[in-house]
């Protein structure tokens, strides 16, 4: 039980710069906390599937150059990754237009060796997922997964986390929010700790406040629950109290491209590293500040590394 698995979707990044043009890189909100976590030390891994493409081999050369284990990833032949762009306005707020619909990570738990990719979720310290993890998967892909999270929920006596961030995408469920519901449900009865975003909860449940997100996610048994919301901070619940933990600084983004990833990561990391959730929440706030000051998911390795004390 050494390992983060954290379990999604890679794809092509094209983001347009100041001078109009697109760059590209490599992103997914599962994967740039994964990137983001191994920068803190973690020992993770990240499942996915790609394919025998030229894109797909520069995906796990990036994983493996941020010290991401990416031995769970199978490659389907003849298939290349989904590709989304990004464009932001003027407050640095972005906007992202999807190809991905045949993209070989939605058939992660169909393809030839999905049950070694399950067996490392049951053994791995925590599994993290996202909604947009949930929506890729056809019913038995969903099946398969969860089943996956129940069996390791059943057979670590609470010595191991399930991480979900809700990430809800409705574009993604094809605008069936009734579905959307249904599975995210079955997610929150199977995780022991949630990430979501105040907006995102909105958007599916309508929630009215933070705390109405903490009151309505604790009902499924999560012990520790972070709502973020934007410059107004966090909202944490753990260890039986919700404390407000405000970001630190207020500053003008970029690109909020990897905000949430970020914060999460921050977050998990200072947790699995025995930090409190209080200390986790503001770590989460300190990374997210520095990356949405910079375009694309994934900030380069040299600002990250000049972020840490010395």
């Amino acid at each position: 039980m050494s390992k983060v698995v954290c379990v999604g979707e890679v794809m092509v990044e094209l983001a347009r710069g100041s001078d109009g043009r697109f760059g590209l890189a490599y992103g997914g909100d599962t994967f740039n906390t994964a990137v983001y976590l191994a920068r803190a030390g973690v020992d993770v891994a990240y499942a996915t599937a790609l394919g025998d493409d030229t894109f797909s081999s520069e995906i796990l050369a990036l994983g493996a150059a941020e010290a991401v284990d990416m031995s769970l990833v199978p490659r389907l032949r003849g298939r290349v990754p989904g590709l989304y762009l990004i464009t932001t306005d003027d407050a640095g707020e972005r906007s992202f237009n999807y190809w991905r619909d045949t993209a070989p990570a939605r058939t992660l738990f169909e393809a030839e060796g999905w049950q070694q990719v399950a067996a490392a979720l049951v053994d791995a310290r925590a599994v993290y997922f996202s909604g947009i993890t949930l929506s890729l998967y056809s019913n038995q892909g969903l099946g398969r997964f969860l089943a996956a999270l129940e069996m390791a929920g059943s057979t670590t006596q609470g010595r191991r986390l399930q991480v979900f961030d809700g990430n809800f995408r409705p574009r993604n469920w094809g605008g069936d929010l009734n579905r959307a519901r249904t599975v995210f449900a079955e997610a929150l009865k199977r995780s022991s700790m949630a990430l979501p975003t105040f907006e995102d909860e909105v958007a599916l449940w309508g929630d009215a406040s933070p705390a109405a997100t903490i009151e309505r996610m604790t009902t499924y048994g999560l012990t520790e629950v972070v709502v973020k919301n934007g410059a107004a901070g966090a909202l944490v619940h753990a260890d039986g109290r919700t404390v407000e933990v405000p970001v630190e600084r207020a500053v003008a983004p970029l690109d909020t491209t990897g905000a949430g990833d970020s914060f999460n990561a921050g977050y998990l990391s200072a947790r699995l590293q025995g930090a409190s959730p209080e200390e986790a929440a503001r770590a989460g706030h300190r990374l997210a500040a520095e990356v949405i000051m910079h375009r694309g998911a994934i900030i380069p390795r040299a600002i990250h590394e000049g972020m840490r004390p010395h």
